[in-house]
């Protein structure tokens, strides 16, 4: 146990992280490669794909940068078969690639929503779909979903976010289920604020922001998605939220 939770069991995993560019993403990236994880480090933006990536090779982790569009098939099927092949295996699957249009039902184009849902619930579909297999043969492996407290309560101009992370909850609870003949966990982590470049368009837009000091740092739920992969395997963290200590029920 204690050899658990202190992250050997981690070394010579492999782990696949979306969304690895920035933000929680890439502080999950940092998180896994401290205990020993190579890491493929998967992002729409290429170049900020290859930075983490190279920030970790250069920490002697071996690491894979890889561009992709999580909301397309063929990107996403290209994509894992790559790591696959590359690092040889895939252990740890996170799912934290997400983008919201903040507008209200009458103003959002039907565009955007689609969007919204095929970034943030179309694309950890993907990434299980072409997960799976490969979890199978090696009989096990660990799928982690990133929802949001926008999965616990709601506010105005953020519908399509709303739906796209309950509806990862449920995703989150079906896989588990399907996953256990085959010792896959599934862990869905509903992080509350964060400091990181999410809230950015909310300064843009002229919305008002939450304090500071009521986000807590992206490194402290990369350390929870961590923890949730450490438990021994004859238990599952099903769901877990992080807040930070001092958060209301903003906004």
């Amino acid at each position: 146990m204690d050899e658990m939770m202190n992250g050997k069991a981690l070394r010579g995993k492999v782990a696949l992280v979306t969304g690895a560019g920035s933000g929680l993403g890439e502080a999950t990236a940092q998180a896994l490669a401290r205990r020993g994880c190579a890491v493929g480090c998967l992002d729409r933006d290429q170049a900020a794909a290859e930075r983490v990536s190279h920030a970790l090779a250069d920490s002697d982790t071996a690491s894979l940068a890889i561009g992709c569009d999580v909301a397309s098939e063929a990107a996403v099927f290209a994509a894992v078969a790559e790591l696959a092949e590359r690092l040889g295996r895939l252990d740890i699957l996170v799912n934290c690639a997400a983008i919201d249009h903040t507008l209200s039902v009458d103003e959002m184009t039907v565009g955007q929503w689609d969007q919204v849902m095929g970034v943030n619930l179309r694309g950890p579909f993907l990434l299980a779909k072409a997960a799976l297999p490969i979890m199978r043969r090696q009989r096990g492996g660990h799928i982690v979903n990133i929802a949001s407290t926008a999965a616990t309560r709601a506010w105005a101009n953020a519908a399509a976010y709303h739906a796209s992370k309950w509806g990862l909850v449920g995703f989150g609870r079906a896989l588990g289920v399907e996953g256990r003949p085959d010792n896959i966990r599934v862990t869905t982590v509903i992080p509350g604020g964060m400091r990181t470049h999410f809230f950015d368009r909310f300064a843009e837009q002229g919305i008002p922001m939450p304090d500071a000091e009521n986000l807590q740092p992206a490194a402290n739920v990369a350390e929870a998605i961590v923890f949730a992969t450490l438990m021994p395997p004859e238990s599952v963290m099903q769901e877990m939220i992080v807040t930070p200590l001092t958060e209301t029920s903003w906004p």
